[in-house]
């Protein structure tokens, strides 16, 4: 029997066109002889649309883009929107948003709420996971190795900007990464080598988010690996990343098709090896469940640092994640189809629990 799938996508952050992008990848890779697929669309302004059934992979992304008038839309009443009492609820939803209001554990608690199975992290491992700040604080606990880094929010920044930029050049060094705390995708974030430029890349940053987040940077290799599975994670071969800027932007990941990827990356067996200890390491300490991207620095000298991870990778054809399971042996529409088991897995055991 099929599975009715809601596939959940677009959203309020300002990766909504990534998220549109990871959707449409993903309609192209499902079996529909397995699944009932039905488009689920948050509107830039947060507004949710239920479009009629797919059944066929969508063949743009404005295809996804569903408009009023041609479907459901119940912006105020999400619950029932979702929980349908004339037709059978969905089997499970596949949360495709990137960024906040999606892929920081919001979208995860509603889905909680409704007990509706969900594929990807839950609620703690997607918010912990989002914030960048949070989750250098959990790896530190975890004991892995990463780059030195100052924090603080707008208000300070705009209340004591020279004691902060006092403060970074004495405990970071040039030059320097500025990010927001809460957002993927390389979104505002900007590299510094002067004052002048950190402060520019600050005030960027700080339209993403209250919260801002420093790093020394660091001369080394760009290596990523991804993580699937629930409480028995297994981890892909490695990956090198090559891009032709400063840094892996945005651009890079979305739109430049002159990004070098080495798969998989030279790196030494031992490097491997300390490198899955690790992913398996921080997808632990986060509680993750279904899939995370892990991504590393490694040093002329062999040493690993951990960067972050990413707990809703995205899926477009030029993304890291599925291209390196495809390396290790699962094709993407394989690579779906686990993610919806784990997810339907994870729910299970969830209402094995007592007072469920």
């Amino acid at each position: 029997m099929k599975k009715k799938l809601g596939l959940l996508y677009g959203g309020k952050s300002a990766e909504h066109d990534v998220s549109l992008s990871t959707a449409r990848a993903v309609t192209q890779a499902l079996n529909f002889d397995k699944f009932d697929v039905f488009p689920i669309f948050i509107t830039r302004d947060g507004e949710w649309r239920k479009g009629d059934q797919l059944t066929a992979p969508a063949e743009s992304i404005e295809q996804l883009q569903i408009g009023k008038g041609t479907q459901d839309s119940i912006p105020n009443d999400v619950s029932s929107f979702l929980l349908n009492k004339d037709e059978k609820e969905f089997d499970v939803i596949f949360p495709l948003l990137h960024g906040t209001n999606g892929e920081d554990g919001t979208v995860q608690g509603l889905l909680e709420v409704l007990n509706l199975p969900y594929v990807g992290n839950g609620v703690l491992a997607s918010s912990a996971g989002m914030d960048k700040v949070v989750m250098k604080q959990l790896f530190e606990h975890a004991g892995l190795k990463q780059v030195p880094y100052v924090y603080f929010i707008r208000k300070e920044w705009n209340k004591s900007q020279d004691a902060l930029i006092a403060k970074m050049e004495e405990e970071l060094t040039w030059p320097m990464f500025v990010k927001p705390a809460n957002l993927g995708s390389s979104v505002g974030i900007s590299k510094a080598s002067n004052r002048e430029e950190l402060i520019k890349a600050i005030d960027l940053a700080s339209k993403y988010d209250r919260k801002i987040i420093v790093e020394t940077g660091i001369v080394a290799r760009e290596v990523e690996m991804g993580v699937l599975g629930n409480d028995s994670p297994k981890v892909s071969v490695p990956g090198e990343i090559k891009p032709v800027t400063d840094f892996y932007d945005y651009d890079s990941k979305y739109n430049d098709n002159n990004t070098g990827l080495i798969i998989p990356a030279p790196v030494t067996t031992d490097v491997v090896e300390r490198m899955k200890d690790m992913a398996i390491r921080a997808f632990k300490v986060l509680d993750c469940s279904g899939l995370v991207r892990a991504d590393f620095f490694v040093t002329a000298d062999d040493d690993i640092v951990i960067n972050e991870v990413n707990t809703m990778p995205g899926f477009t054809p030029v993304s890291m994640y599925p291209i390196l399971w495809q390396n290790t042996g699962v094709t993407y529409s394989d690579l779906i189809e686990q993610l919806i088991d784990l997810a339907i897995e994870r729910h299970d055991e969830k209402q094995q629990l007592q007072y469920q």
